[in-house]
C-alpha cells in the first residue's frame, strides 16, 4: 500500500492536482486501506490540527496586510525607502527590498508582500529601465524576508507543530531577516551598479515621507508589542492589527473602503483557505507516521551512521531545497517537521537554530522552478512569462544558499535575541 501510494502521489503530483488532494488521496491509501484505520480517526487528527488557537493567528495577520494595503500604508511605506536610498545607483531595487522587509513587520504573507509592494515598485521600476526578469526575481526573493521579519506565518505554523512558544520564533527571525535584506542589497548594489541615480531627495521630503509613513511604522509596535508585554496572544494581537488597519485606512489616511474592505476579506479568505486545507490533509500524514512508526525507524537509521547536529542540519538543507523544487512550503512543514522532531530530540538540535534554518532553505523554494511561486505572483503583475524570469534566478539563488550557510554556520544570529524572550 505504500508503494501504491507512492506512485498516485508521484502521479498526481505530475499531472499538476491541487497538494492538498494529494495528502490526502496518498496519505488515506496506506491509513485506510493498509492499516485499517477508520476514517473517524483521520477527521478527528485533522480536526484537532485545525483548531488550535494559534492557528487564528494566520487569517487575522493577512486581513490585517490586505487592509493596510488598500488603506494606503503600504505606500507611504514605499515612498519612504524611496526616499532614503532612491537616489543611488540601484535605488529603487533597494527601495524595494526595504519596502518588502518593512511590510513584513506588519504582514506574514508572503505572496500579499510580493503583490502589494510589487504593485507600487515594479512598473515604476520597468520606466527607468531595470530590465524585466530583474525586477520579477528581485520582489520573488525579497519576499523571503517576510518569512523571517515577524510576524511571520512560517513561525506560526512552526510553533504550532513544536510548541516552541511564537515569541520565541517571532524573536528569532529578526536578525536573519535584517542579515538577508543586507546580503541583496549589496548584490543589487553590485547588479545595478550601471543604472542612472534619480535625484536626492530633500531633507524636506524625507520629513514629509516619514511623518505620512508614522502610522505604517507604529503598526509593529501595535502587534508585537502586547505578545512581549505577556498580555496578548498572537491570535489576539492579530485581531488588533486589522482594527488598527481599518481605522487608519478610514479615518487617517482616507482611502480604504467599504469595497476596499470586502477585497481585503475577499482576498484573505482565499489564502488562508489554501493554507488550511494542506494543514488539514497534510496531518493524514502524521497518522500514518505514528501508526507505521516512520520517526523511530529515520532516528535509528541516521544515529547509526554517526551523525552530528552539524551534518544533520545540512542533509536538512539539501532535502528542503529538494522538496521546494516540487512542493509548496507550507506541505513542506507539514511533512518534514513530524518526521524529523524525534530526531531532533536525540542530537539535541536547538529547536530555534531548526527554525531559522528550516525556513533559510524551504523559502528558496519560491525562487526554484517548475513550482516557484513567488517568481510567478510576481511575474503576474507585470504580465511578463515567468520562463523569461529565471536566467536571473542564479546570482539571487547564491545570495539565498550564501545566507542560508551563514544561518547553519553562527546559529547565534537566530537564537541570541529569543534568549531574552
Amino acid at each position: 500500500m505504500i508503494a501504491l501510494a507512492i506512485v498516485v502521489s508521484t502521479v498526481l503530483l505530475v499531472v499538476a492536482v491541487p497538494i492538498f488532494l494529494v495528502f490526502a488521496i496518498g496519505s488515506s491509501i496506506v491509513a485506510v486501506g493498509g492499516l485499517g484505520l477508520p476514517w473517524a480517526t483521520l477527521l478527528q487528527v485533522s480536526f484537532g490540527a485545525l483548531t488550535k488557537q494559534l492557528l487564528l493567528a494566520i487569517p487575522l495577520f493577512v486581513f490585517a496586510g490586505f487592509v493596510m494595503v488598500r488603506g494606503g500604508m503600504a505606500a507611504r511605506l514605499v515612498s519612504l525607502c524611496l526616499s532614503l536610498v532612491g537616489h543611488w545607483r540601484g535605488g529603487l531595487a533597494m527601495a524595494m527590498v526595504l519596502a518588502i522587509a518593512a511590510f513584513g513587520a506588519f504582514s506574514g504573507s508572503v505572496l500579499a508582500a510580493i503583490s502589494a509592494i510589487g504593485s507600487a515598485m515594479m512598473p515604476r521600476m520597468i520606466e527607468e529601465g531595470y530590465p524585466r526578469p530583474f525586477i520579477v526575481v528581485l520582489a520573488a526573493t525579497a519576499a523571503l524576508i517576510d518569512a523571517l521579519i515577524p510576524p511571520s506565518n512560517a513561525a506560526i505554523i512552526y510553533s504550532s507543530l513544536t510548541s516552541v512558544p511564537v515569541s520565541k520564533t517571532f524573536a528569532a527571525g529578526v536578525f536573519p531577516g535584517i542579515l538577508l535584506a543586507t546580503l541583496l542589497m549589496a548584490y543589487v548594489r553590485l547588479r545595478c551598479r550601471h543604472m542612472p541615480s534619480a535625484p536626492r531627495a530633500s531633507w524636506t521630503e524625507r520629513g514629509a515621507a516619514l511623518v505620512n509613513a508614522i502610522p505604517s511604522l507604529t503598526t509593529p509596535l501595535v502587534i508585537l508589542g502586547g505578545i512581549y508585554l505577556g498580555i496578548l496572544t498572537a491570535a489576539e494581537s492579530a485581531a488588533i492589527a486589522g482594527v488598527w488597519a481599518m481605522i487608519v485606512g478610514f479615518f487617517v489616511h482616507r482611502e480604504l473602503t467599504l469595497r476596499g474592505l470586502w477585497d481585503a476579506l475577499v482576498e484573505a479568505a482565499l489564502g488562508t483557505a489554501i493554507i488550511f486545507a494542506i494543514i488539514a490533509t497534510a496531518t493524514f500524514l502524521s497518522v500514518v507516521a505514528t501508526y507505521t512508526r516512520a520517526p523511530q525507524a529515520i532516528i535509528e537509521y541516521v544515529i547509526g551512521f554517526g551523525t552530528t547536529p552539524l551534518m544533520f542540519m545540512f542533509a536538512l538543507a539539501v532535502v528542503c531545497l529538494i522538496l521546494g523544487t516540487f512542493i509548496e512550503v507550507v506541505p513542506i512543514f507539514y511533512l518534514v517537521i513530524p518526521m524529523t522532531l524525534g530526531l531532533v530530540t536525540v542530537l539535541q538540535v536547538d529547536m530555534i537554530h531548526l527554525y531559522i534554518v528550516f525556513a533559510a532553505f524551504v523559502g528558496l523554494g519560491l525562487l526554484t522552478p517548475p513550482v516557484c511561486v513567488g517568481v510567478y505572483t510576481a511575474s503576474a503583475i507585470i504580465r511578463e512569462p515567468p520562463e523569461r524570469s529565471f536566467r536571473e534566478l542564479p546570482g539571487f539563488l547564491a545570495v539565498g544558499i550564501l545566507y542560508g550557510l551563514i544561518m547553519i554556520l553562527f546559529p547565534k544570529f537566530a537564537t541570541w535575541l529569543p534568549g531574552f524572550v
